[in-house]
């Protein structure tokens, strides 16, 4: 039995791979969060950091015996990247920590935090899983992911596509992503990179599933390549909810990104190089059985 800290784990892919990891028998769990009274769990028990003190995270690691550290913190600006950077570094500085899994969970991007890795001793990978399936049954579908309407607005029956629609995409479900960390940790070597899913279908075929599962039919839009390029994006219903948070410039930049992504074929995961290749044993969902959770809503 070896011991996993996950930094982030009380939200999102670090909750969901909690929640894994912590029935399995070979692994201890520990979670790391910024929140003081982000609640107690026997089975993985939630430790208060500051992701600035270098120092007491290796005191942290070191006195829990932590061998594998696994990153989920969203890295939204250099800001928090700086504090996955201190993980890694608090990592170096503990003697029994010689794992680290970064937090890179979409499509490869080159990172700060991938450059700081390749200077230490550690063993390090990423894991890229393509485009979270849950955002496609969420509410009806169990899941710790925030609701997030990107290309097809269901509850709306509406979609903006990117391109033509028909580039291949990996989709995976979270706990399916879980499932194949859990399987990697005892793996005895890392690639810098890992990948999995849970399936490949265009967008073209998500729209014709949430119309099969709906019974209705949607309006779809297509943005063209130089229309994303622009960074402008067709606006769906859902996507006004969003502005709370994210301005529409601001969201409008980043889902033309994700368009222009998804048609250069980067969100379709290699499966000669995949975890599913390795793990057959593995059984995922698939986009239909995650949209088929808004049959009769």
């Amino acid at each position: 039995m070896v011991t996993v800290a996950i930094a982030g784990g009380t939200g999102h892919i670090g909750k969901t791979l909690a929640e894994v990891l912590k029935a399995s028998p070979n692994h201890k769990v520990l979670v790391l969060s910024r929140n003081a009274a982000a609640g107690h769990d026997e089975k993985a028990p939630i430790h208060a950091v500051n992701y600035d003190d270098v120092d007491s995270l290796a005191k942290l690691f070191e006195e829990d015996n932590v061998h594998t550290v696994i990153s989920t913190i969203q890295v939204s600006n250099s800001e928090v990247g700086a504090s996955e950077i201190n993980l890694v570094r608090a990592a170096v500085k503990s003697s029994p920590t010689k794992r680290f899994i970064a937090s890179d969970w979409g499509i490869p991007f080159p990172e700060p935090r991938a450059d700081e890795l390749r200077t230490t001793s550690l063993e390090w990978t990423t894991v890229h899983i393509g485009y979270i399936a849950d955002y496609f049954g969420i509410p009806h579908v169990r899941s710790f992911m925030s609701p997030l309407t990107i290309n097809i607005d269901i509850a709306n029956k509406a979609a903006a596509i990117p391109g033509t629609g028909n580039d291949l995409v990996s989709f995976t479900y979270s706990f399916d992503v879980a499932k194949f960390v859990e399987a990697a940790l005892d793996l005895p070597h890392w690639d810098q990179e890992l990948c999995c899913y849970g399936d490949k279908c265009t967008l073209n075929e998500v729209v014709r599933i949430s119309e099969e599962a709906t019974g209705a039919k949607f309006s779809v839009s297509y943005d063209s390549i130089e229309q994303l390029r622009e960074g402008k994006i067709t606006e769906l219903p859902s996507h006004h909810t969003a502005y709370r948070y994210f301005p529409k410039p601001i969201l409008q930049s980043v889902f033309s990104k994700f368009g222009l992504y998804v048609s250069a074929g980067l969100f379709d995961m290699p499966a000669d190089k995949s975890l599913n290749k390795l793990f057959p044993e593995i059984k995922t969902k698939t986009v239909r059985e995650v949209i088929s959770a808004w049959e009769g809503k």
